[in-house]
């Protein structure tokens, strides 16, 4: 008799046990899902700041001592700097050169970040050969500024310097160029770089190809 008893007392869920526990996981998922996006927004609005704040100190430093960081020639009075000297000659010609994301510890475009700092307009190493003196992004990715073209074949992208940050995936690049620019990848004064250094215009079709881009502004 007790196991006749218990044999009754056993049953499954019932519909509409399953609809409540299905509504739950649904809304779990959701969250996850909402909270995944605002994160993203949150690093697309830091991404942004970035490229405004090295905007500011780039003007910031010129109005103070009238020449760009990184192109001082008189860096080491100014704020006991070390002057560039590659390439040759050409401190004090109203261009950072050298590569964004150049590791030539001569070069005006590294350098920049030693003058900069110095001068108390931005946070961090100014001894070049730390291993943490080269400037990231808040993707970890390398961040910098140049007076060089940014593209592999010379296509026309004008300015007076350009400010580059690399390792994005398609996603923030699509959004930055949206917030900054005109949305379009491969066009305006905010582009996206691919790998081999030319432009590319990013669709929703790229979306998870899980390739990284350099995402490059003019001034």
């Amino acid at each position: 008799m007790k196991q006749r008893s218990l044999r009754r007392t056993q049953r499954g869920f019932t519909l509409v046990e399953i609809a409540v526990v299905l509504v739950i996981i649904g809304l779990l998922l959701g969250g996850v899902l909402k909270g995944q996006e605002l994160i993203n927004s949150a690093k697309v609005k830091s991404l942004v700041q970035e490229f405004n704040s090295v905007s500011t100190m780039v003007y910031g430093y010129q109005d103070r001592f009238r020449f760009l960081p990184g192109d001082d020639p008189q860096v080491a009075a100014h704020v006991g700097g070390t002057p560039a000297t590659t390439p040759a000659n050409s401190t004090g010609n109203s261009r950072i050169d050298g590569a964004w994301n150049s590791s030539t510890s001569t070069d005006e475009s590294f350098l920049f970040w030693q003058h900069v700092r110095l001068a108390g307009l931005a946070s961090g190493s100014t001894v070049v050969a730390d291993a943490n003196y080269r400037e990231l992004n808040v993707e970890n990715g390398p961040i910098g500024v140049s007076s060089q073209n940014p593209t592999s074949n010379g296509a026309a992208f004008p300015g007076q310097f350009y400010i580059c940050s690399g390792g994005l995936s398609t996603r923030f690049a699509r959004q930055i160029d949206t917030t900054m620019d005109d949305g379009v990848t491969n066009t305006g004064a905010v582009r996206t770089l691919q790998a081999d250094g030319t432009f590319i215009n990013l669709t929703a079709a790229n979306e998870g190809d899980g390739n990284f881009y350099t995402v490059c502004a003019a001034y």
